[in-house]
């Protein structure tokens, strides 16, 4: 917000977050506050935060360092024995040390204590029910007129946002498998949402961002579907989808499995990378701010989306990238495509648990530690581990592709582990064992890749590979190919190939004419041992592959090497024409964020959301800074977000917030008599150790997830 860079920047954004977070409270206690005088209830204090006072005021007294209670009870006492109005107020307005939260007290209410009752004739006993009912819905009145307020000055100014397009889609997702649910329409826009598709309608509703399209679908129910309605370039009328989200990501949420859309523009994180990646991928010597303008011909790029579509027609020829710097100097790049192979899964050992499986017909790379300078921490140092390390064995298995690497890995958090790896040495690989330390995260220190692209390491073959999560396994054809871990692939029909990326390749080739014919084929493949010292012989096999074996390999393509994070985000400015327009669009996302928090709870109980995304004060404030980080617009915007779910939670039918008192003065208004003072210590009790305990569990949450843990 403040353009600051570092931990100074980060201390100012908190601190407007602690100041906006305070406004809202004062807001929701001056509803209360207001309300009781108008219902003449005698105040006693008005509070923001919570524990000793800092400083007070108090009319007839003045500002006071700490309460000035003690000193209004002395002359209370004095003038006992006087007539007339006494001109100090009895009502304190106090600045409490502890920032978060705020409360208004009267004469005769106590949240905490309900025997602490008055008879007095302005006590809050003796208030009419129906105008304690008003006083004690007042605050959250008041949060909703704010959020209100703030949305309609959000979009008046208007909002930067990422629209509800679809960047990408990850394999074997959800949203990957769909059909459109028009059969007429089906065949030719062919399975799945794509890249580029504009989401106009989620259940009836439109989405006014990515986000909103993201939170629509997390917050939707169990094995129930979500209906799209989707613009497709090339097609007149919205194409229709109805597709079943599925738990994913560390947040376990909902997804559909898709991600937003980016620009062509690189953003600041190409700054931080290395000179080696830059150029592994064809960007070396740019740097933020530079923009890609043209490819090949083609000058009507929108979005990355539709440089990955170029990147899919290439044929693995490499794209000829135009590319304008934030000096408006011209460069060129040839970019060559990155080579597909199949995505499958794994099963584990836990029901419902998979690892995602690159493989070319059960053939996988295996795992390594990147060769990019700094892919090895301080962790993976003090654990042996180099640059470029493949790993010959991690525990018991040998030669893992990456998934089966990571997943031993994390088997054995917090454990010493036993490690093999390949690392060559003047041209020649040399074996290395040693023991290793996995942290409590599962991590031995490295960035991972694989040998794709170096010396034709394969995988020893699962026995099982699904082509989707919970989808009945099979077994991969290079199961019949490979008998033991440790081999390599140096030729296919007795032509040499150099990695994974030649043998795709080599077997396309040899299977040609069987793909054209649609039948099956054999192919020569040479394979032989990594390490020279073996003086194993090659081994020649000839591999059978099926007809549906050749559709697969013939159907791999290309696919653009950029990677979205290296692009800033497409966003697109949320503004109202009108003030009328503000208003209304204020009005329906205030509506929107109150069903939004209501339905969290709903998923709470039906566990398709899990405690752990919630935030308490620790994670609001952490959001709040990044927010703030964004502009004050963006803070503004999640005050209003704020309001809203303050207003929900002092809502909520639990004794000790607004929303149990005003049960239990719905009781008293229809029995004519008030709830019995033991039952009320009762339930506030129990509100309160609920109350407690959900805090507790939600810090502690948001500190783990602050530190990394």
């Amino acid at each position: 917000m403040f353009g600051i860079p570092g931990p100074i920047g980060t201390i100012l954004d908190l601190l407007v977050v602690i100041v906006g977070f305070g406004l809202i409270v004062f807001i929701h206690e001056a509803g209360h506050f207001l309300a009781a005088r108008w219902a003449g209830i005698r105040v006693l204090a008005f509070a923001i935060g919570f524990g000793p006072a800092a400083l007070s005021y108090r009319k007839g007294l003045g500002f006071r360092r700490g309460s000035s209670e003690g000193e209004y009870l002395r002359r209370k006492r004095e003038r006992d024995s006087f007539t007339g109005p006494d001109p100090v107020s009895p009502t304190e307005y106090r600045l409490n040390w502890l920032p978060f939260g705020g409360y208004v007290k009267m004469l005769g209410q106590d949240d905490m204590n309900p025997a602490a009752v008055s008879m007095a004739p302005d006590s809050y006993q003796n208030c009419k029910p129906w105008k304690r009912m008003v006083v004690i819905s007042a605050g959250v009145v008041m949060n909703l007129i704010l959020a209100a307020a703030l949305f309609v000055l959000v979009f008046m100014v208007g909002l930067r946002v990422e629209p509800a397009i679809v960047g990408s889609v990850y394999p074997a997702s959800p949203a990957a498998l769909a059909m459109p649910t028009d059969p007429q329409v089906s065949h030719q826009a062919g399975p799945g949402l794509q890249p580029g598709d504009r989401v106009v309608e989620v259940n009836g509703r439109r989405p006014s961002s990515y986000a909103d399209l993201i939170t629509s679908v997390a917050m939707s129910s169990r094995g129930k579907p979500v209906d799209l309605l989707v613009e497709r370039k090339g097609f007149a009328e919205p194409l229709h989808f109805s597709i079943v989200p599925k738990k994913d990501g560390p947040e376990g949420l909902l997804s559909l499995g898709t991600a937003s859309a980016a620009s062509l523009t690189l953003s600041d994180v190409v700054d931080q990378l290395g000179a080696e990646y830059l150029r592994h991928v064809g960007l070396d010597g740019l740097g933020a701010g530079a923009s890609i303008t043209a490819a090949g011909d083609q000058t009507d790029l929108a979005t990355l989306g539709d440089l990955d579509a170029l990147f899919a027609r290439s044929r693995g020829q490499p794209v000829r990238l135009t590319i304008v710097r934030p000096d408006g100097s011209r460069v060129e790049r040839s970019v060559q495509p990155r080579v597909d192979f199949q995505v499958g899964f794994l099963p584990g050992s836990d029901t419902g648990t998979v690892a995602p499986f690159e493989h070319i017909l059960g053939l996988a790379p295996v795992m390594r530690v990147a060769s990019s300078p700094g892919s090895v921490t301080d962790q993976g140092k003090a654990n042996g581990l180099e640059p470029g390390d493949v790993f010959a064995r991690i525990a018991g298995v040998e030669y893992p592709s990456l998934a089966a690497g990571i997943r031993t890995i994390r088997a054995h958090a917090g454990r010493e582990i036993d490690l093999g790896v390949l690392r060559q040495a003047e041209g020649q690989w040399c074996r290395v064992d040693f023991k290793a330390k996995v942290s409590n995260k599962g991590t031995l220190g490295f960035i991972p890749d694989d040998t794709r692209q170096l010396a034709a390491f394969v995988a020893m073959p699962p026995v099982t590979v699904q082509a989707a999560p919970r989808a009945e396994g099979y077994r991969p054809a290079a199961a019949d190919l490979l008998t033991a871990p440790g081999q390599r692939i140096v030729a296919v029909e007795g032509r040499p190939v150099q990695s994974l990326i030649d043998a795709r390749q080599a077997l396309q080739r040899a299977t040609a004419d069987a793909a054209e014919t649609g039948q099956g084929a054999e192919v020569s493949v040479t394979l032989e041992w990594p390490l020279a010292q073996e003086q194993r012989p090659r081994i020649e096999r000839t591999w059978s592959l099926s007809s549906d074996d050749v559709r697969t390999l013939h159907g791999l393509g290309w696919s653009s090497p950029l990677d979205p994070g290296l692009f800033e985000p497409v966003q697109v400015l949320l503004k109202a024409s009108s003030p009328g327009q503000a208003l209304s669009t204020g009005l329906s996302e205030t509506r929107r964020v109150l069903v939004t928090t209501y339905v969290t709870f709903a998923r709470l109980f039906e566990r398709t959301l899990k405690i752990e995304n919630l935030k308490g004060p620790v994670g609001i404030a952490h959001v709040g800074t990044l927010l703030a980080d964004r502009g004050f617009v963006w803070m503004l915007f999640f005050m209003a977000v704020i309001s809203v779910n303050l207003a929900v939670i002092n809502f909520l039918p639990l004794p000790i917030v607004d929303g149990g008192q005003f049960l239990m003065i719905v009781y008293e208004q229809i029995r004519g008599r008030p709830v019995p003072i033991p039952i009320q210590n009762a339930v506030t009790m129990a509100g309160f150790l609920l109350i407690a305990s959900l805090f507790l569990i939600v810090t502690f949450n948001d500190v783990k997830n602050l530190l990394g843990l």
